[in-house]
């Protein structure tokens, strides 16, 4: 995280995301969250900054990680233009990192006060990392069992527009090639974290984990996620096989050998057993609950995000916002670069509830400029998977007066266009 935000700041998208914009998608139940006012949102990010480094030195550990998450996770909420899976996991992350005793051996913390130094923690601190990351490529994974990635789309369509890839490069197009990658990225989603788990086929396992996500990154403009998989991978390898590696022993002294050991109270142990069973009661439900939805999820994107749907869909078409003066019956074409950045434009096309939430900005916008009463309509023609374009949503419906809201949007039309296979 330290890193990614040195990326925030040397491709200037603190600016392009969060000063530059007038306004913001707000995630449902969240439309009190907006960035702090000019420049302030530099100095957040270099908090954040500071704050990962402190992590990462033991240092100040407990609070420097309550102020992460908190400090991160409000990033996160301040716009659904930049929702990234990774950076919910991140939340999840840095949320578990307030518990996990990770400053208690090797950390400038213990320098500071030496009777925090142990050598061994419990195990639940582990098992729960482990959990998230291995929740992430799980649910990755089943959201891949879908007719349309199971016919190779859209990996199809990105292969085809790779094929400059060095050495493999030269394959994409050919007929077994975006199946080989749908189904290779199927069952390593579903498989690695078994396959990590046990012994004899741990080395296999960080073999395709690291050829794995070196060709994602590679492939795919994914930013940090392939190297936050990569070095969370030794999370889940024993203690006994790290530490000698480690030499761990040398420095803090043999488990077995010690009185330095952090005990867990039975309070806390029933407490720990509470939030582990919410934990994945929680994780458990999110990523199903677009089943209790109409029609395919990467089409309405009802319950869409927060479900580890990573690299399902590829969205385009165009999306033509339309106002009425019901007053004068005068109607105009809403110039949408007026309000919104090149990034919000290029996500709110092929979503309803941020076509929606930007229908009620508009009227709020039109009203101050004189016009008392308003109705917005919105003709979204959108293509999914290479399909032939179809419109997402009603074009006759006045969305100013449409709700935000939880339940089924009736008014989202259903996907009819077939997928094209060759």
């Amino acid at each position: 995280m330290l890193w990614e935000v040195t990326r925030y700041y040397s491709y200037d998208w603190i600016e392009r995301y969060y000063i530059d914009p007038d306004f913001f998608f707000t995630y449902f139940g969240f439309p009190w969250i907006e960035p702090l006012p000019g420049g302030l949102m530099y100095v957040h990010f270099l908090g954040l900054g500071l704050l990962a480094t402190f992590i990462i030195l033991g240092l100040w550990y407990r609070i420097s990680a309550v102020l992460f998450f908190l400090g991160f996770t409000y990033v996160f909420l301040l716009d659904q233009a930049n929702y990234l899976n990774h950076f919910y996991l991140v939340c999840w992350v840095s949320f578990m990192m307030i518990f996990v005793p990770a400053n208690r051996a090797a950390s400038l913390d213990v320098v500071r006060r030496p009777s925090l130094r142990v050598a061994t923690v419990p195990f639940w601190p582990q098992i729960m990392i482990c959990s998230m990351i291995g929740i992430a490529y799980f649910f990755g994974g089943v959201a891949k069992i879908n007719s349309d990635w199971l016919h190779g789309e859209p990996m199809r369509t990105w292969l085809a527009g790779s094929t400059d890839f060095p050495v493999i490069g030269q394959y994409f197009t050919e007929p077994w090639a975006p199946y080989f990658f749908s189904y290779g990225g199927l069952l390593f989603d579903l498989l690695i974290v078994p396959l990590l788990l046990w012994r004899r086929t741990r080395l296999f396992a960080v073999i395709m984990i690291v050829s794995f996500h070196l060709t994602n990154f590679q492939l795919f403009s994914i930013g940090i996620f392939p190297w936050f998989m990569l070095f969370a991978t030794p999370m889940f390898f024993p203690p006994k096989t790290l530490r000698p590696i480690l030499k761990f022993e040398r420095i803090f002294g043999e488990p077995g050998k010690t009185k330095a050991a952090l005990k867990t109270s039975d309070r806390t142990k029933r407490l720990v057993i509470a939030g582990v069973a919410a934990f994945f009661i929680f994780h458990i439900f999110m990523p199903f609950r677009h089943h209790l939805y109409p029609g395919n999820v990467n089409w309405t994107e009802e319950g869409h995000n927060w479900s580890w749907h990573m690299k399902l869909r590829n969205k385009s078409g165009s999306l033509r916002l339309t106002a009425t003066d019901t007053d004068t019956g005068e109607s105009w074409t809403i110039n949408q670069r007026e309000y919104l950045s090149s990034r919000q434009r290029s996500k709110i096309r092929g979503r309803p509830d941020m076509i929606v939430l930007f229908a009620h900005h508009l009227e709020e916008e039109l009203r101050k400029e004189g016009h008392r009463n308003v109705e917005i309509r919105a003709e979204a023609n959108i293509s999914l998977n290479s399909r032939p374009r179809q419109l997402l949503i009603d074009p006759t419906l006045d969305l100013t007066t449409v709700k935000r809201s939880l339940m089924p949007y009736p008014w989202i039309l259903p996907l009819e266009t077939p997928l094209q296979v060759p």
